[in-house]
């Protein structure tokens, strides 16, 4: 993961913890060197579409992925359903522990930083892409060989991108989701 915006980077004491002597980490920290930057109300929106566009990937990968699997199976509109918005989240958590967990964050931690940092992106996302699927003429009786699935999920999922990038703008701001992920680096 990649953070290439830090409108701050000063390595002295920052605001929300005070200096460490070596050795002396806060839960979440590893290593010398590391630490907990606290950026609130400094989200540029490009930030926020750096954030939304990593969880959508993963929620994507997992809508595509339970999609495949259930028409595979030969399951109803509902079940496929039901199994692509669970792989949604459970890829979309993915990606960003693979970041925070590549950082040093041990497990715990970087799963309760994961589930605060993507909870409400990925709800918004498949709230949108499932409506704008479920709402569209034809496209739940689509087979994954018909180019209404996939023309109709392209721009479900453009819409879900553009509707959650404010959300998270919004969130950064505040020093939630996407920013509590940055923290960790």
């Amino acid at each position: 993961m990649q953070h290439a915006h830090h409108e701050h980077h000063e390595h002295h004491e920052h605001q929300g913890h005070g200096q460490h002597g070596p050795g002396q980490h806060s839960p979440g920290q590893l290593s010398p060197g590391q630490h907990v930057h606290r950026q609130h109300g400094r989200a540029s929106w490009a930030m926020a579409a750096r954030a939304t566009l990593h969880c959508l990937t993963g929620c994507a990968i997992g809508e595509v992925l339970g999609m495949v699997i259930g028409t595979a199976l030969g399951w109803g509109n509902a079940p496929t359903m039901v199994l692509a918005i669970i792989l949604a989240f459970l890829f979309g958590y993915a990606f960003t522990l693979r970041g925070i967990l590549g950082a040093g964050v041990d497990l715990r931690t970087a799963v309760r930083v994961a589930l605060a940092a993507d909870t409400l992106s990925i709800a918004v996302m498949e709230l949108i892409d499932n409506g704008v699927i479920a709402l569209w003429p034809g496209a739940m009786d689509a087979h994954l060989s018909d180019p209404l699935f996939w023309t109709v999920l392209a721009i479900a999922l453009a819409a879900a991108f553009v509707i959650t990038v404010p959300v998270n703008k919004w969130m950064i701001g505040r020093g939630k989701g996407h920013a509590v992920v940055h923290q960790y680096h």
